[in-house]
């Protein structure tokens, strides 16, 4: 209730026998010195007075500007907000990139070692098993032509004996005087131990004919006296009988110079076949 003696100032009491403008002033404190009304909360206060906005609210004058935003705040070991997302989308990106990268890698150690396994198997193969091998006459037509390509087994010999009809790649004997000659290729007719001879226009080997399958038809051979074949050497001759420098003219061949069987024909492709 309002007191009936109101000051005639128009002011009201605040309830507490003060005035409304402010505290009681203590001893030694002015008047007027208490903390104007509506400035603020009693200092036990938790919440901001009306009007007063949150100091971390966006857009405070006390708040990082948008340029600084997302930065590490001082002393923090936390990255900012935003900051590890995009550290990890950088991972993501590049992550297809390394794997690219490392099954390339792979694919070309992969490649170089077969091609290094490759080249050794051929070296392998080439110096102890098969061996491509070239025709550079006419000795042994029709059954190779000049430019065939044949591949030799070097191995043959080791696991059977040297039979009639084998055509071999040896090295040319000391006596055989053909320039630019290093390899010849002829066919096996005489073996060690037999008496070759020919008369007629055939070949007789300890005075029985033999027939040779392989010739050509109307291939003929030009006489020659009996030779005996000695052991370890064989009696080789081309099937061009015409045009073949053989055993007929250096004699028997030690079978030491072998290099290996003739088994197959592998150029021309449209004459590719077995020998």
């Amino acid at each position: 209730m309002w007191a009936p003696d109101e000051p005639d100032s128009g002011e009201r009491s605040s309830g507490t026998g003060q005035p409304a403008g402010g505290q009681s002033a203590g001893p030694g404190q002015p008047a007027g010195a208490g903390t104007p009304t509506g400035a603020g909360q009693s200092a036990g206060a938790s919440e901001p007075a009306v009007g007063e906005e949150f100091p971390w609210w966006p857009n405070q004058p006390d708040r990082p500007d948008d340029a600084g935003w997302g930065q590490r705040a001082p002393g923090s070991d936390h990255p900012p907000p935003g900051e590890d997302l995009a550290e990890r989308e950088k991972a993501a990106a590049a992550s297809p990139q390394r794997t690219t990268d490392r099954h390339g890698r792979k694919v070309a150690i992969e490649w170089a070692v077969i091609l290094v396994v490759a080249v050794l198997a051929a070296f392998l193969i080439r110096s102890f098993a098969i061996e491509p091998f070239y025709i550079p006459s006419g000795s042994m037509q029709p059954t190779l032509q000049v430019g065939d390509r044949v591949l030799v087994n070097k191995l043959s010999y080791d696991v059977h004996s040297v039979h009639r009809g084998d055509i071999v790649v040896f090295k040319r004997p000391a006596n055989d005087y053909s320039p630019g000659v290093k390899d010849l290729i002829k066919r096996v007719i005489g073996l060690p131990g037999e008496t070759i001879s020919a008369h007629g226009g055939s070949v007789y080997i300890d005075g029985r004919l033999l027939k040779e399958s392989w010739l050509p038809k109307g291939e003929t051979t030009s006489s020659f006296p009996p030779t005996f074949v000695p052991s370890g050497r064989y009696f080789m001759m081309g099937d061009n009988r015409g045009d073949s420098a053989d055993s007929r003219i250096i004699g028997p061949v030690s079978d030491k110079l072998f290099i290996g069987r003739a088994f197959v024909r592998v150029w021309p492709v449209s004459r590719i076949g077995g020998l």
